[in-house]
């Protein structure tokens, strides 16, 4: 068996039990295969893990790694939630491609760097050409075990939504998005390394229709869901006044709970 052997980790943290003491670790497959003293691996890589702590990998499971590029807009920082986005919807509505899969990068690489093994990233912007095909492609460079959703957006300014209508999709062509990033890339194993989501950006982005149409697609597909829902006092008044209930009452109505 090939893999990566810690050998001899003076300290290991396992979250569950007694914590370990000069303790090997067997990496195989991307999976922990044995944990235990003294372990056989010859053709192993073997990390010296002597005189050091062994956590067991963080899990971020909810990001935006586009925004990674945008850090301390001016004009964004002291802003409630819909004046934070309202400043920087200009500024995202011209990245390319390029500029995305840079963004999920750096913002990979610090994730990896601090210790976290799986991420999930809600990307619910595409322009300019910009894919999540382009995220899932930095997160394999990268390493980390990955759960890309794939958001949307489809009700603009115009139509009463918060974002401007050039960030906005026809509902279509988002299912249809949805359906093709599914087939391509979602693998439904076990400790998979891709494995990807549905993620309407929130009820005061997209319709009614396509928050029901997520949910049956999602079921229909086996994958997950995920939004926003109530993340400020901003969020829970805008359904109130368009819905008639708070946003949890609201996402259970279109079918998102059970």
């Amino acid at each position: 068996m090939t893999g990566v052997l810690i050998r001899q980790a003076s300290h290991v943290c396992t979250m569950d039990g007694p914590d370990l003491v000069d303790c090997d670790i067997l990496l195989a497959d991307g999976v922990i295969r044995d944990i235990g003293p003294s372990i056989e691996a010859p053709d192993a890589e073997v990390v010296d893990a002597r005189g050091m702590l062994v956590t067991p990998g963080l899990v971020n499971t909810h990001h935006h790694l586009y925004q990674t590029l945008t850090r301390a807009v001016l004009g964004g920082q002291d802003a409630l939630l819909f004046g934070w986005l309202r400043t920087l919807y200009p500024i995202w509505a011209r990245f390319t491609p390029d500029d995305m899969a840079l963004s999920a990068t750096l913002g990979l690489s610090e994730l990896a760097l601090s210790g976290c093994t799986t991420s999930s990233d809600h990307l619910y912007l595409f322009p300019n050409g910009s894919r999540l095909d382009d995220t899932i492609g930095a997160a394999s460079e990268v390493g980390l075990r990955f759960h890309p959703t794939r958001g949307a957006m489809s009700i603009g300014e115009s139509a009463g939504g918060l974002p401007p209508d050039d960030l906005v999709e026809h509902e279509e062509a988002i299912l249809e998005d949805c359906i093709r990033i599914i087939d391509a890339f979602h693998d439904p194993r076990p400790g998979a390394m891709v494995r990807v989501g549905i993620a309407p950006c929130s009820p005061f982005s997209v319709s009614r229709d396509l928050m029901r149409d997520a949910a049956l697609l999602a079921r229909d597909k086996r994958v997950r869901l995920h939004t926003h829902l109530a993340e400020n006092d901003e969020d829970i008044a805008y359904s109130l006044e368009m819905f008639g209930c708070r946003p949890g009452q609201y996402a259970e109505d279109l079918g998102w709970t059970g």
